[in-house]
C-alpha cells in the first residue's frame, strides 16, 4: 500500500511516502499505524501519540477503526490548526 506522511510526521520519519506491505492480520487503519510505529525509532517518535493523528484511506478521512479492505493509499496527518 502506498503510505503518505504530511507535515511534522514527514519530518520525523524522514520521507514523504513509501510502499508498505502490512503483515497479515492488519485489518484497520489504527492497526496499520501501530505497525508503522514498530518499524524504528523515527516511526515510534512520529506516532508516539496516535490519538492525535488523522488518517485518510484513498483520500478520505476515516476513524482509526476503519477497515483497510482494499484501500490503495493511506495518508497520515498531524492535528491541523486554523488561523
Amino acid at each position: 500500500m502506498k503510505v503518505l506522511y504530511f507535515a511534522w510526521l514527514r519530518e520525523r520519519i524522514g520521507k514523504a511516502e513509501e510502499d508498505i506491505a502490512f503483515p497479515p492480520g492488519t485489518e484497520t487503519a489504527g492497526e496499520a499505524m501501530a505497525h508503522l510505529a514498530s518499524l524504528g525509532e523515527e516511526y515510534a517518535y512520529a506516532f508516539e501519540n496516535p490519538a492525535i493523528i488523522r488518517i485518510a484511506l484513498d483520500r478520505k478521512h476515516v476513524p482509526h477503526e476503519t477497515p483497510l479492505r482494499d484501500a490503495r493509499e493511506m495518508a497520515f496527518f498531524p492535528p491541523m490548526t486554523g488561523g
